[in-house]
């Protein structure tokens, strides 16, 4: 079979580099223009002294995903890319002293749950299996397919789905429907936060999503053996094996049409690229702004509310928290509020904090008896606050929580000789803060938002824009602001589908 016609792809994001696989191993000839050093755009690490630090997202879930890419290849997964299952999926803390350690497994979670909150076991159980029916009902048609294709909804399985409407809680929000099946109040915290897997706020999200622990619990959690970033770099180097070329701190600054037809783009000022086929894995707001001059905007897609951004500090521990696992939620005294406060653009005085620290399974990435500590709070977009002074406060608020659940308050002394408790902030050595503006500069992502829009409205999923164009022939879209969304195994199926759709 002779190659197909040339085709670019903007951005070496997880889901570009995916579809780069793709592509590629359908016979396409591939090439990739990325405006950072290397590949990954949230998906990349750094270092900080001795501490590796993964940059963006730290849950893995659904790594059929990824192996798939490398089956389409002819080639087996394990001989390249390796992951372990998290048998302890998050530990959590609240305020009033309250710790629950979340198992990865579905039945296991039920027991935990009915031990340490006091309720009937069949109320998790039971809600975690209509979590299966509503992911087996929606989920493998509307994540997997366009909605924006005709044939879609000639589906029998879409068929049997939209029957179904009124038993999937399309019309409530996901507080409402943990409130009605899980009744105790930190339980119904604990699976509200799902909703900030896609940057939404639980008490406006479809109870629909309340299927999302399902991801986690039913499939699993996991750890790449290299940190996050091994999923990025794996998929890369497959391209490479697969003949993609890759042209890094190389900045796409239009999109050339003729005619409704794309004809390529031009790179770092003038330098013209002719393709057929066009890829864009560039945040779809920013994508319209800077890369298609000229061009008629989506503008009711494009006003859609923004998903939530996040404030991230890295930080570089000279101890060991044997309490603490993988993956650690602080909650808040009033999580209603705290969304409220993220709506109205602003920080509250109470928080949740989330920590991640890979070195509890990957040794390398802290010295010995020292943890990597990736510590993150979420924060409303970038519309142009005040961060420089809203920053430090939020950190003496951070340290304030984590101070007194791990270490308890630091007792004043009475002189120079009284051994005190020590202070969070002085185990610190290694440090580096992200903010949502910076999140815009470093990832293009526009206003900082991680996952595009937000899924605060029944027809969100509708909304969001599709993966092809409307009105440019051979141009396609896909990332975490197209559908069907964002976060690592929504941004491999958007690879997917757009593959699809351009292989016809």
């Amino acid at each position: 079979m002779p190659p197909l016609s040339p085709t670019i792809i903007i951005g070496a994001g997880v889901a570009g580099l995916a579809a780069a696989v793709r592509l590629a191993a359908a016979g396409h000839q591939v090439t990739v223009f990325e405006a950072n050093d290397g590949p990954g755009g949230k998906l990349s690490q750094f270092s900080l002294g001795e501490y590796r630090f993964d940059f963006g997202p730290s849950l893995f879930t659904m790594p059929q995903y990824v192996d798939e890419l490398f089956e389409l290849a002819g080639e087996k997964p394990a001989d390249h890319f390796n992951y372990v299952r998290l048998p302890e999926v998050c530990h959590y803390w609240w305020p009033d002293g309250t710790r629950f350690t979340a198992p990865g497994d579905t039945d296991a979670l039920a027991d935990a749950a009915a031990e340490t909150f006091g309720v009937p076991r069949q109320d998790v159980a039971g809600f975690m299996a209509d979590a299966a029916r509503k992911y087996e009902l929606t989920g493998r048609t509307f994540l997997e397919k366009s909605l924006h294709k005709p044939g879609t909804w000639l589906d029998w399985q879409v068929a049997g789905a939209m029957l179904r409407i009124p038993t999937l809680d399309l019309f409530t929000n996901m507080n409402r429907v943990h409130e009605r099946d899980l009744k105790h109040p930190k339980l119904v915290q604990l699976f509200n936060r799902f909703a900030t897997y896609n940057g939404s706020n639980p008490y406006k999200a479809p109870g629909l999503l309340s299927m999302i622990p399902h991801f986690e619990h039913h499939f699993g959690a996991y750890l790449p053996a290299g940190g996050m970033f091994d999923i990025s770099q794996s998929i890369y180097e497959l391209g490479k094996r697969l003949g993609v070329t890759y042209h890094f701190n190389q900045r796409v600054e239009e999109i050339v049409r003729a005619e409704g037809k794309v004809k390529g783009v031009k790179v770092n000022g003038d330098q013209f690229h002719p393709a057929e086929t066009v890829v864009c894995n560039m945040d779809v707001w920013l994508a319209y702004d800077k890369l298609l001059p000229g061009a008629k905007q989506p503008k009711r897609t494009l006003r859609q509310q923004k998903s939530t951004s996040a404030v991230i500090f890295y930080w570089g521990v000279k101890r060991a928290f044997p309490e603490l696992g993988v993956h650690n939620i602080f909650f808040s005294e009033d999580y209603r509020n705290e969304f409220a406060q993220l709506e109205a653009g602003t920080l509250g005085d109470d928080v949740t904090v989330y920590v991640n620290i890979s070195s509890k399974l990957i040794k390398e990435d802290a010295p010995p008896g020292h943890e990597n500590w990736f510590v993150m709070v979420n924060a409303p977009a970038d519309t142009g606050q005040d961060w420089e002074t809203m920053i430090p406060k939020l950190r003496a608020r951070v340290l304030t929580l984590l101070q007194n659940q791990l270490l308890a308050p630091a007792p004043a002394p009475k002189n120079a000789d009284v051994q005190t408790q020590p202070l969070l902030a002085d185990l610190i050595e290694e440090e580096r803060i992200i903010t949502p503006p910076e999140i815009e500069r470093l990832t293009g992502s526009h206003q900082g938002a991680l996952y595009g829009t937000s899924s605060n409205n029944t027809m969100a999923a509708f909304l969001r824009h599709p993966n092809f164009s409307h009105r440019i022939e051979g141009l396609y879209f896909l990332g975490g602001s197209v559908h069907p969304g964002g976060g690592v195994p929504l941004c491999l199926l958007s690879a997917k589908i757009t593959a699809g759709l351009v292989n016809g």
